[in-house]
């Protein structure tokens, strides 16, 4: 399914309206704009397929979150993984649905996807606020042969609790000590500079729309919206572009069977081919669910989507989950979810 920054909107109030004539196989979830493209589009496939609706919020991970802990839907989504001790506490099961990765967006004359590097520190100076200029010496010395214009770096961040945010300040917390410091990794985080905008949608429009910004954005809506992606300088000291191939070398890394209640972060990879952002997206439903037959449905959903909808992932430059992982979320719904 493609999307535009245009027509996102009307795509989310499809998926929050479809199937309104509501039936017991509409499933109802709510969360994190980082996987909405692939939720949308195996919502699409399925509804074609089985006659069942997908009605997803794409609101945030901090909101969907509170959602499925104040049990209006029946699942949440968040790239922030819950720890162990607060799953247990909510009376929550969490696993990985899918990997993908998170890139700086410019808007910056001239200069096209791919050009432009960063590393962590820099690109943590320049969200702290001591990099104000697109020509500075730390940005030209890693740019030597790009012409940089003199002008002033209009900074562009999330304004709502974001698992985008949480997995972007995690990776400055670990590349850059005075980040690390004075600012720290969360889904929200008090931005010293910058301009708020709501969901990756909202990034994307505000760069695409703002010459001399920079961004972060979750690379399917860099990609589908034509964005201008700075490449980075990985933990390995080398040059690496947001690709299929760099994102699996990262996700490569993760150790889900022993990971508590499947919490990884993947940012900050080690490895010469790694990209440096890469994230998992969680699923996040309770283990006595009040509805067990919406709580059913939705695990036929996330079922169909492993089974059926990894080339789909694999369009928009999602990481599917491998097949061993797919077999351990499975014992997990079956051990630890009550729907009977």
């Amino acid at each position: 399914m493609k999307f535009s920054i245009m027509t996102r909107a009307a795509v989310v109030a499809l998926a929050m309206t479809v199937g309104a004539a509501a039936n017991a196989a509409d499933i109802t979830g709510a969360g994190a704009t980082f996987p909405f493209p692939i939720y949308s589009k195996w919502a699409d496939a399925y509804k074609k397929e089985t006659g069942n609706s997908l009605n997803y919020q794409s609101i945030g991970s901090g909101a969907g979150i509170k959602q499925i802990q104040a049990k209006t839907v029946t699942f949440g989504a968040s790239d922030m993984p819950l720890k162990a001790d607060a799953l247990k506490k909510d009376g929550l099961v969490q696993w990985p649905m899918v990997m993908g990765a998170i890139v700086p967006v410019v808007n910056i004359e001239g200069i096209k996807s791919g050009e432009l590097f960063l590393d962590g520190v820099t690109l943590a100076d320049i969200y702290l606020g001591k990099i104000k200029k697109w020509d500075d010496a730390a940005i030209k010395k890693l740019n030597p042969s790009l012409a940089l214009p003199s002008t002033n770096i209009t900074v562009v961040r999330r304004s709502d609790g974001s698992g985008t945010t949480f997995n972007f300040t995690d990776y400055l917390s670990k590349a850059s000590p005075d980040w690390a410091k004075t600012i720290g990794a969360d889904s929200a985080v008090e931005w010293p500079v910058g301009v708020g905008a709501k969901g990756n949608d909202g990034v994307s429009g505000n760069v695409a729309q703002t010459k001399n910004s920079i961004g972060y954005v979750e690379y399917a809506y860099a990609k589908q919206n034509k964005l201008t992606y700075a490449a980075l300088i990985n933990s390995a000291g080398k040059k690496v572009q947001p690709t299929v191939a760099s994102f699996q070398a990262a996700a490569a890394n993760a150790d889900w069977a022993n990971a508590p209640g499947y919490y990884q972060i993947l940012t900050n990879q080690p490895g010469d081919a790694s990209w440096p952002i890469t994230a998992a997206t969680f699923i996040l439903m309770y283990a006595e669910p009040a509805d067990k037959a919406a709580s059913v449905e939705a695990i036929k959903f996330f079922d169909w989507a492993f089974s059926k909808g990894n080339a789909m992932a694999e369009e928009l430059d999602f990481i599917p989950m491998p097949a061993s992982v797919v077999t351990l979320i499975r014992k997990t719904w079956a051990d630890s979810i009550k729907n009977k």
